[in-house]
C-alpha cells in the first residue's frame, strides 16, 4: 500500500481516516457513498468441470438522510456476466443479468456499536440473455444487524424474494439469501474477513453456498480514496453437486466520504 497515500489518510479528518473508513465499509448500512466493482470468477463448473463463469457486479451504495435520526441506505447490484459451457458444451453467453435493488431504513447512529437496517428488496428482470436472468419481477423483505467494537465487525444480512410478475413459462421465484460476515480492521485500514453466501431455492429445494475469506486495504489513487479486497470463493454446496472447483473474488471500491 502506497506510503504517501497512507500518510495522507492518517493526517486527514476522522471522516477520511483509513481506519474509520474501513469500519464504515464493513457496515452495509453506513452513511457513506461508495461504488464497489466486485468481480467473481468461478471455474470447473458442471459434471465435466469445463464450465466457467465471470460476474462483475457494479453495486453503488447511496445513503439518503430522511431525518436527524433516520437514514435510507439504497444499494444496487447490476451483474455483468460472461460464461462458457454452463448451459451446454461449447455454449457461450454474455450480457447483463437481473438487477437487485435494496433499501434499508436504518438509524443514523449506532447504539453501543449495534446497528440494524430493514426494508424492501427487488429483483428486476434486466437480463439481456434468457440464460442470464429469471424473466421474473420479484419482491420481498431484507434486514441486517451487526455489532462493531474494537476493530471487529460481526453481523448478518438476510433477504427473501417471491416473484409477483413475469414470464409464465419460467419458474416462480421463492428464494432465501443469508450472508453472515466477520471482519477485523486495523487503524491503517487493512483488514481480514470471512463471509458466507447461502441461497436457498425453496421451489427447487436446493442450496447454493460459498465461503469467502478475504484480505482488504485502503489507499489512494491520486485524490480518489479506494478500498481493495481479494480472496478465494469456496463453494461448499450446489444444486446436484456440480458447483465450481474454485473461485476468486476481487473488489475495488471507490469511496466518497462526507
Amino acid at each position: 500500500m502506497a506510503q504517501n497515500a497512507q500518510d495522507t489518510l492518517k493526517s486527514a479528518p476522522e471522516s477520511t481516516n483509513a481506519g474509520e473508513l474501513a469500519k464504515k465499509l464493513s457496515n452495509p448500512v453506513a452513511s457513506l457513498i461508495s461504488v464497489p466493482f466486485q468481480n467473481n470468477t468461478d471455474v470447473g463448473i458442471g459434471d465435466d468441470h469445463e464450465g466457467y463463469k465471470n460476474t462483475l457486479n457494479f453495486q453503488p451504495v447511496i445513503p439518503i438522510t430522511l431525518s436527524k435520526n433516520l437514514n435510507l441506505i439504497t444499494r444496487y447490484i447490476f451483474p455483468i456476466v460472461s460464461q462458457k459451457n454452463i448451459t451446454g458444451t461449447e455454449t457461450n453467453q454474455a450480457g447483463l443479468g437481473d438487477a437487485t435493488i435494496s433499501a434499508f431504513f436504518s438509524p443514523s447512529e449506532a447504539k453501543n456499536g449495534f446497528m440494524w437496517g430493514a426494508g424492501p428488496v427487488f429483483l428486476v428482470p434486466t437480463a439481456t440473455n434468457e440464460f442470464l436472468g429469471t424473466k421474473k419481477f420479484s419482491i420481498g423483505p431484507t434486514a441486517l444487524a451487526l455489532l462493531q467494537t474494537h476493530g471487529v465487525t460481526v453481523g448478518a444480512l438476510v433477504s427473501q424474494l417471491w416473484s409477483v410478475a413475469g414470464a409464465e413459462d419460467r419458474n416462480d421465484i421463492n428464494q432465501l439469501y443469508v450472508q453472515p460476515f466477520f471482519n477485523y480492521s486495523w487503524k491503517s485500514g487493512a483488514g481480514l474477513g470471512i463471509s458466507a453466501e447461502i441461497t436457498q431455492n425453496w421451489e427447487a429445494n436446493s442450496t447454493t453456498a460459498y465461503i469467502i475469506p478475504n484480505i482488504s486495504g485502503i489507499t489512494k489513487l491520486g485524490n480518489q480514496i479506494i478500498s481493495l479486497l481479494i480472496g478465494p470463493r469456496i463453494q461448499v454446496a450446489s444444486p446436484n453437486g456440480n458447483g465450481a472447483d474454485f473461485g476468486v473474488r476481487a473488489q475495488l471500491v471507490l469511496v466518497f466520504p462526507k
